[in-house]
């Protein structure tokens, strides 16, 4: 039998990369936290998101032509923080976030952020699976001495040496 209590348990044992992503869809910027990006293709540079329906910030992104993908370490849990509380003005730091050139909001410090073109969407359920082309990649992990940052089972958990298995 399952269950909605019985997925989402199963999915909390089930740890995630943390991303934060911002867009604008000409009403000001939004930011939310997401564990659900994930690589879709190489050639073309694809990858997919899923956002909630009940998320505030879902309706800019659906909206959005492009959005930008931060890919966190740990050294950005205040950004993935940020992305995660609801009720607040995320912006409103504006020493932490600025636009790229082509508009977009994003945050400089994360490690890597991919600016993507929105190419196709699809209802799920009580989401939307976004997909994305990347037009623009900013990868900073050989310079930052950042380790991943997960979640797992409703908490923030960071990558090392330590949690290698061989």
């Amino acid at each position: 039998m399952t269950t909605a209590e019985h997925f989402k348990a199963a999915f909390r044992a089930h740890p995630g990369g943390v991303s934060v992503i911002t867009a604008d869809a000409g009403r000001g910027p939004v930011a939310l936290t997401a564990t659900s990006v994930s690589s879709v293709s190489v050639d073309p540079p694809l990858l997919m998101f899923s956002v909630s329906h009940q998320s505030s910030s879902t309706p800019t992104i659906r909206e959005a032509e492009t959005v930008v993908v931060h890919l966190l370490g740990v050294d950005e849990l205040a950004i993935a923080k940020l992305g995660a509380t609801s009720g607040i003005d995320r912006f409103a730091d504006t020493s932490i976030w600025s636009r790229l050139p082509t508009g977009e909001p994003h945050f400089p410090s994360a490690r890597t952020w991919i600016r993507g073109k929105v190419i196709g969407q699809m209802d799920a359920g009580s989401s939307a699976v976004i997909a994305v082309e990347a037009l623009e990649i900013k990868d900073m992990t050989d310079e930052c001495s950042s380790a991943p940052l997960v979640y797992h089972d409703r908490t923030w958990h960071v990558l090392g040496a330590a949690s290698r298995v061989e």
